[in-house]
């Protein structure tokens, strides 16, 4: 499998979308994506990132999803948990 390697100012770039100034239309929807699951880890990894295009602004629909990671040790777990605990 033939994919271009990111340099790490196209990743800042992809980073730095701000949501509410992106075209949605420019954004693949997640739900066309498919990862052939009998490929390796790292080539199932680059065949999300090449149909994805940019993994941290995308569409889910009509709607802009927009990921962020924090530098914590908290998991993602962790904070659903205390988020549905806030709502009971």
């Amino acid at each position: 499998m033939q994919t271009k390697t990111l340099t790490h100012r196209e990743i800042e770039r992809m980073r730095e979308v701000d949501i509410r100034a992106v075209d949605p239309d420019s954004l693949q929807d997640i739900r066309e994506v498919t990862v052939n699951t009998e490929l390796s880890k790292k080539d199932r990894i680059l065949d999300f990132l090449r149909q994805i295009g940019n993994p941290y602004c995308y569409r889910h629909g009509k709607y802009v999803v927009k990921v962020s990671f924090s530098d914590t040790e908290a998991t993602l777990e962790d904070r659903m948990l205390s988020y549905l605990r806030s709502k009971c």
